[in-house]
């Protein structure tokens, strides 16, 4: 599978969970699986990109999707396979988007919900059906999850959601899922 991953680009992040990032990639690696992405330097991303790399074998595929401005502020991975350029955020969302069959989100910033939110709400239209797992690595999407029920409990999400994130608390719990 194409397996999209969003997180962290942040360099000064705590080092446990750049470690998450590691365990990750390594094990996206031992399983076969193709990584999707944003193609960047720092953070989960490098560490999660580069564990995938040194651990997978020569078939596997390990790609970035780039806006330009990225590259143009030299922050473009060289470790990649492909390197599919873009315009704009808005566009490697869509490319991500298409490229992978399912995403997995780890703990991030604003770019990273902005990515989950454009898988789901995408998703919410029927636009795709592929699953989304959010690792809820020591309760960082705590208030996320407190935010989803308060929305739920107004009637802004209905009840029964057709397509929604699945949370994991753990990677541990993640890889039941595959």
């Amino acid at each position: 599978m194409n397996i999209a991953v969003y997180c962290s680009a942040k360099d000064t992040i705590p080092e446990e969970y750049k470690q998450l990032g590691d365990e990750l990639g390594q094990w996206l690696a031992t399983q076969g699986h193709n990584l999707v992405y944003g193609g960047a330097t720092g953070g989960l991303m490098t560490r999660v990109s580069m564990s995938y790399k040194q651990t997978r074998c020569s078939e596997q595929e390990l790609i970035g999707v780039v806006p330009s401005r990225i590259i143009a502020s030299g922050r473009k991975a060289d470790h990649c396979d492909r390197i599919e350029e873009v315009n704009n955020m808005a566009e490697r969302k869509q490319r991500m988007r298409e490229i992978a069959d399912c995403f997995i989100v780890l703990p991030g910033s604003y770019g990273t919900l902005d990515e989950l939110f454009d898988v789901v709400a995408s998703g919410t239209v029927g636009e795709h059906k592929k699953p989304v797992y959010i690792v809820n690595y020591n309760g960082f999407y705590d208030g996320l999850k407190t935010t989803t029920a308060h929305m739920r409990a107004l009637h802004f999400i209905p009840q029964e959601e057709a397509y929604k994130p699945i949370y994991v608390e753990s990677l541990a719990e993640l890889y039941h899922y595959f």
